[in-house]
């Protein structure tokens, strides 16, 4: 049998179904800032997530189902995805050791990887790529396109590209982290992005690392000067704007949020070489 309800107990279920609504359309409304950068985060880490709108995790790390509560909890989650070098650590290493070029310069335990040989262009777009797109996230933070900087070759400039065009087949969004040398050529080339990318972030812009001990100090004013005109180049593509800092000095921050805030880029300063969580609330941009 159907039961009617009073006048006011229907207006408070009409109205609690109202709020319900709202709150599903506009998602967390715990969400204060707009970027951050969590490679080295786990998924017992996700309650230090909460207020970033958009994330980049390692998703190698973390489940389907995992990923899922992030993105319906209001957030937009990228992955992480080594293009140009592999580690130790990574299950693959061993099969792909072998037709690696050297050992990585302040990570010892990476080695670059010869991006011309296609079974790593294969491995990388139709194993490692389909995978981490499978798992629902919504785009690639694509690390190590400085491959081509590191050997200049046609062969790896084109062993770069047909990787980052099998990303993007893959029709998810494709940040590029770093890679000056390698998109500036081929943006020199093509005289557009749009094939291989849909945004740059771009590390160190402001900031430097002192890789002997591993603290922070603010970069050289020629290098900031450079990145700024390479990130202005990506941008004059039509593409979007990450900056990934390294920095605990307020002063700094609030340099590299002027900035930001006058190109209409996005960034997130961490207060960890390892980028762990929690962050820095300093560090983060505000929505």
């Amino acid at each position: 049998m159907i039961r009617f309800c009073s006048s006011s107990v229907l207006r408070a279920l009409i109205c609690c179904i109202a709020v319900t609504l709202m709150t599903s359309a506009c998602g967390n409304s715990g969400i204060k800032y707009r970027y951050g950068v969590f490679l080295g985060a786990s998924p017992d880490d996700v309650k230090y997530m909460e207020e970033y709108e958009k994330v980049v995790i390692d998703a190698q790390y973390f489940t389907t189902e995992e990923i899922a509560a992030l993105k319906d909890s209001g957030h937009t989650v990228y992955s992480y995805i080594n293009l140009g070098s592999v580690e130790d650590f990574r299950p693959y290493y061993k099969d792909y050791e072998g037709i690696t070029l050297g050992v990585y310069e302040n990570w010892e335990e990476e080695k670059w990887v010869d991006v011309s040989k296609p079974e790593w262009q294969s491995f990388v777009v139709d194993e490692l790529a389909e995978d981490i797109v499978g798992k629902g996230v919504d785009g690639l933070f694509v690390d190590n396109t400085d491959v081509y900087y590191h050997y200049p070759t046609d062969e790896i400039f084109d062993g770069v590209t047909n990787i980052l065009k099998g990303f993007k087949d893959l029709n998810t969004y494709v940040i590029i982290n770093g890679g000056d040398a390698y998109v500036t050529e081929y943006a020199k080339r093509n005289s557009e992005l749009d094939s291989i990318m849909d945004a740059e972030n771009q590390e160190t812009i402001f900031s430097k690392i002192n890789w002997d001990d591993e603290t922070f100090t603010s970069n050289e004013s020629s290098e900031t000067t450079y990145f700024k005109e390479y990130v202005e180049m990506v941008s004059s593509y039509g593409k979007d704007v990450y900056l990934l800092e390294y920095t605990t000095d307020s002063k700094l921050i609030s340099r590299i949020d002027d900035y930001c805030s006058e190109k209409g880029y996005t960034y997130y300063a961490s207060d960890k070489l390892e980028l762990l969580a929690p962050a820095q609330k300093k560090g983060s941009q505000k929505k």
